[in-house]
């Protein structure tokens, strides 16, 4: 009996997906790249985030249980997608962050009824929660350099991340310096998760601060 080997064609609407997804992740290079040359000084690197550094952010907030979250400093939003693809079908998301056509664009380019843009500082991230009457998160994941920023103003944001996280919550920052440790340590103690991941350009430190339960 002659066996014939089966050609698995992919479906058209298949086809169309991946080429969308592939056009998205274009479209948010060249977008990074703009804002970086735009303010290099308030973009943390010149490219996104890698996969496997959304998967490992994704792991380390807790993105599974969590059913409110804010992410300091979205980007072009591809971070943003693989925090709402870990998350709950009833969570919510703020997505804060500083750059006006960064803020427009994760608008534009996200399509998510549990995604809140809110452009604005991350310093007033409690007004930003309480104007969306969002309930305070079980985490604050942060890509925002740290090392680039006046000590003064880093030491800010931590203190209002500190203060809005809910009991039991975490704050998550992933940077390629060590900056925001020498910031939050004296603020939050010390983290109680530092891993490095290697699979991403430059290759990133990340943190997590538990708040006490009680």
């Amino acid at each position: 009996m002659t066996q014939h080997n089966e050609t698995i064609i992919p479906s058209s609407e298949a086809a169309i997906r991946t080429d969308e997804a592939l056009r998205r992740r274009g479209d948010d290079r060249i977008a990074f790249l703009k804002g970086f040359l735009r303010e290099p000084k308030g973009v943390g690197s010149i490219i996104p985030s890698s996969r496997q550094m959304e998967r490992r952010l994704a792991r380390v907030a807790r993105l599974a249980a969590a059913t409110s979250v804010v992410e300091l400093g979205p980007g072009t939003g591809g971070t943003t997608r693989s925090f709402l693809r870990a998350m709950p079908h009833g969570a919510s998301l703020m997505a804060i962050e500083l750059d006006a056509l960064f803020a427009d664009h994760v608008r534009r380019s996200v399509h998510d009824s549990r995604l809140i843009v809110h452009q604005g500082s991350a310093e007033a991230i409690g007004e930003a929660l309480a104007s969306y009457r969002m309930p305070a998160p079980q985490a604050v994941i942060s890509g925002i350099p740290f090392s680039t920023m006046p000590a003064e103003i880093g030491r800010r944001i931590i203190e209002a991340v500190r203060d809005v996280l809910a009991p039991g919550g975490c704050f998550v920052a992933y940077q390629f310096r060590d900056a925001v440790a020498r910031l939050a340590n004296p603020i939050l103690g010390e983290p109680d998760c530092d891993e490095l991941e290697l699979v991403n350009i430059p290759p990133m430190h990340v943190y997590r601060w538990l708040k006490p339960a009680n």
